[in-house]
């Protein structure tokens, strides 16, 4: 629809009101009325300011004016096609008013473009033969409004049937006739009447004084509401708007990065000598796909819909000892050609047994080239993928015979080309010949790679009817892997832990209700000092632990990576993140991080008043500051690294700025503003008194030693997530696709129940031993999850993963070392907040004098 809209706007094109050669003008004084085409004859009246939604065709034409001479463009039934389409040629227009000969008042049809396609050229007729009224839409078959219709309903009218100019009808009579474009420009003008009322309102707004957050943030929502509104005419997410191609449209082939499973490092295409366009041009890519070192440009490629080629030559290179030298490099490290169609990445389909019947997997890209020897040698050679036999499937719509492409595929060959003579322009391939039904079905002599070596680039197109439906067509790249394995693992994982936090919620509900109750039952001082346990230390579990300010710290930042990874999972069970968006993810994750430090600043503030601190600007500060310093120290430096290897993941100046700005220019504030909001709210009351003296605290079990139960408390969090870990793993950095959100939020919420419990278990044992340093402990106890997934994603690097490379493995032990950092504070915050919950409950249950 918006390709529709885009060309409707585009080609509201001026009719001039001059007599032209063959063209005649109806007498405005017989029937007055305007052409479609026609916008140049007055200047726009402004409409009524009712919605788009009341607006009619009568308020369209009005503002089209009645001072113009009233006529339209017009030919009779007996001209010639020819002369007819050679009108519209002169005058620029696509359609023609036809009425019979003699009888200008009499409408006969309309003729239009896609008539002169379909009806002439399609069929092999001759246009100047043929008569108008032979091809003419005629007048019972026309779609008609009156001026009463609603502007809507005229669009939808228009859409639905694919045309550009419809009749208005009274008493009739044909009164005029209006266009798509003069339907957009309606729907447009009434939408910049809202803007500019919706943005004077705001402007007035932020004159005056913010009094309150409520104000602010009533502010911040409108402002929202007009960017929102305003974007509705250009934004769509990438993969959901479908795009209709007709036979014979050209198709754009985009080259993205070249990628390897083993080095992980990414290239662009063009850092190899392969055939270029032109011109190369860089696609608009967010700040998710430059992080990720997605290049995404042109391609020399020249496909159209439905019109299959053969043996097309791409052009020729001859290495010297530096491309060969570097294609070598790239075949021996196992690269792949990422391409891009209609926004469907390229797959090669590998056929393979499941349970016995073969089945089609797809890997995505396909190799640059392999090695191998040839038949009684031993040498090692490199040979080169230079022949590319193109599938493009499409789901054609039976009514319209427009297309839409539900499928990009690719088979790859090695061949060696040859041709008689010099070569030139014109060369005919004898090894790849259409003419001679010589076509490549093999790499039976493949093409080798070394200096001074010839190398011709081909390639063939096929376009395949697929029954496949576009909503459909990302199936067959998501569903890549065993999901019985994949399903039957989550399944078994979520039900051991729910099995595990439903015992322990049981066992914890009745051994506190117990205590509690036998507490509050003692009627003496000496019998409440024969009691032992958790009840003991009520005078100092509130007590302040040491490292107080970054202990709040902590928790702030924990608080930012947990609304950051609520929310991003919300959006990305709900579509808008699925892997059809290239680099949304990342994006959205990186800006809700910028974001949430509003929620930073105001979680550690809060806290740090509770430990009756006074200086709230160094908290913010320090949470504004220390975990983003500590995770752009390892990112300069893996850059820094990546960089060194000429890489496209290595992230340009430009987007390294962008990031300092998103940081400094909008996280930091956000802190402090969270931060003086937090500050400002009434500090939350101890439920008991701390003493002066602190308490002793006896000797401890083995089993109670603080780093052996921090130790044990993480393992049941990295449990409950540990499988699908594996498929996150596998999807980083074996270049797959993940997908199932759904199931990554029940593990998720899993997750935050697992590291709550256990945290509250381990704290109440503490208690009972008489310990009341928790504050830091219980931080620690959920946390420490993040040293299993550090030594789960080692124990991966081994196994599963064929990095070979030094700066390669630094990496990949780099990122994790982030990824583990991010979740230490993540599932440290859940753990904290659980057991400062836990311990406020049970002491202002109990009854202390």
């Amino acid at each position: 629809m918006q390709a529709v809209i885009r060309s409707f706007v585009s080609g509201g094109n001026v009719v001039k009101a001059s007599l032209l050669q063959h063209v005649r003008v109806i007498n405005p004084a017989i029937q007055p009325s305007v052409f479609c085409s026609r916008s140049e004859s007055t200047q726009s009246a402004r409409m009524e300011e009712h919605g788009f939604e009341s607006t009619t065709i009568s308020d369209i034409m009005n503002a089209k004016g009645k001072s113009a001479d009233g006529s339209w463009l017009w030919c009779t039934t007996d001209d010639t096609v020819y002369e007819a389409v050679k009108s519209m040629t002169q005058h620029n227009v696509g359609a023609l008013v036809v009425v019979k000969p003699g009888e200008q008042q009499s409408l006969a049809g309309i003729i239009t473009e896609r008539d002169y396609l379909r009806k002439i050229i399609v069929q092999g007729r001759s246009s100047k033969s043929t008569k108008v009224g032979d091809i003419m839409t005629q007048e019972n078959k026309l779609i008609t409004v009156t001026p009463e219709t609603k502007v809507l309903q005229a669009m939808q009218l228009m859409t639905d049937n694919r045309i550009r100019h419809i009749p208005v009808i009274k008493d009739k009579g044909m009164i005029g006739m209006v266009s798509i474009g003069d339907v957009v420009r309606a729907v447009v003008s009434e939408h910049r009447e809202e803007l500019n009322r919706l943005n004077a309102f705001i402007q007035g707004a932020m004159a005056t004084e913010f009094r309150s957050l409520s104000e602010t943030s009533g502010s911040a929502i409108a402002l929202i509401l007009l960017l929102f509104i305003h974007g509705v005419h250009s934004f769509y997410l990438p993969g959901v708007a479908p795009q209709d191609f007709e036979k014979g449209d050209e198709l754009k082939v985009k080259v993205n990065k070249l990628t390897s499973i083993k080095t992980q490092l990414p290239y662009s295409y063009y850092s190899l000598p392969f055939c270029r366009p032109k011109k190369i041009v860089d696609s608009t890519e967010n700040l998710g796909e430059v992080l990720r070192g997605d290049r995404i440009e042109n391609a020399p490629y020249s496909f159209k819909m439905r019109e299959a080629q053969m043996c097309n030559i791409l052009g020729r290179v001859t290495l010297d000892a530096k491309s060969a030298k570097a294609f070598k490099e790239k075949i021996d490290d196992e690269y792949r050609v990422n391409m891009i169609l209609d926004n469907l990445p390229l797959v090669v389909p590998i056929e393979r047994l499941d349970q016995g019947s073969p089945a089609v997997v797809y890997q995505l890209g396909y190799h640059i080239g392999l090695k191998g020897q040839y038949e009684g040698s031993k040498e090692q050679k490199f040979f080169m993928h230079n022949h590319l036999a193109f599938t493009v499937r499409y789901h054609r719509d039976s009514q319209t015979d427009a297309a839409r492409i539900v499928g990009f595929e690719v088979k790859p060959y090695s061949v060696k080309h040859e041709y008689e003579g010099e070569w030139s322009e014109k060369t005919r391939l004898t090894t790849c010949d259409p003419h001679t039904k010589r076509l490549v079905v093999s790499s039976a002599t493949p093409q080798e790679v070394e200096q001074k070596k010839e190398i011709i680039f081909t390639y063939d197109v096929d376009f395949q009817e697929s029954e496949v439906k576009w909503a459909s067509r990302w199936d067959a790249y998501l569903l890549m892997s065993d999901n019985q394995i994949h399903w039957f693992s989550i399944v078994n994982s979520l039900m051991i832990v729910l099995f595990l936090s439903g015992m322990v919620a049981m066992i914890m509900l009745r051994t506190l209700y117990r205590d509690i109750s036998r507490y509050n039952e003692l009627e003496t001082q000496e019998e409440a000092q024969e009691e032992t346990g958790w009840k003991l230390v009520h005078g100092d579990v509130f007590r302040l632990p040491t490292n107080s300010d970054l202990l709040c710290v902590y928790v702030g930042t924990g608080v930012q990576c947990l609304g950051m990874v609520l929310v991003t999972m919300i959006f990305a069970m709900l579509g808008f993140l699925s892997p059809s968006n290239r680099g949304g993810l990342m994006t959205a994750m990186l800006l809700l991080w910028v974001f949430m430090g509003l929620f930073a600043g105001y979680a550690s503030s809060r806290l740090y008043k509770m430990f009756k601190g006074t200086e709230w600007k160094r908290i913010a500060f320090r949470t504004a500051f220390l975990f983003p310093a500590v995770v752009s120290s390892i990112f300069f430096v893996l850059n820094a690294l990546i960089w060194g290897q000429k890489s496209s993941g290595a992230v340009p100046f430009g987007t390294m700025f962008a990031l300092i700005f998103l940081w400094f220019g909008i996280s930091v504030p956000l802190v402090f503003v969270g931060g003086y909001i937090g500050f400002k709210k009434p500090a939350a009351d101890d439920p008991v008194k701390t003493n002066k003296i602190p308490r002793q605290i006896p000797e401890q079990a083995w089993y109670m030693n603080p780093v052996f139960s921090i130790l044990i408390g993480g393992i049941l969090p990295f449990g409950a997530v540990f499988i699908e870990l594996f498929f996150i793993l596998t999807s980083i950095w074996l270049n797959q696709f993940y997908y199932i959100f759904g199931f990554l939020f029940l593990v998720f919420v899993i997750l935050i129940v697992t590291c709550a419990e256990i945290t509250v278990v381990l704290c109440y044992f503490q208690l009972c031993s008489e310990d009341y340093l928790w504050w830091w402990r219980s931080y620690l106890t959920s946390g420490s999850s993040a040293l299993y997934l550090f030594l789960y994603a080692t124990f991966y690097f081994f196994t599963k993963l064929q990095i070979t490379k030094l700066v390669s493995a630094m990496l990949y032990f780099g990122y994790m070392l982030i990824a583990s950092y991010a979740f230490f504070v993540l599932t440290g915050t859940i753990g904290f907040y659980a057991c400062l919950w836990f311990t406020r409950l049970i002491y202002s249950s109990v009854k202390i004098d």
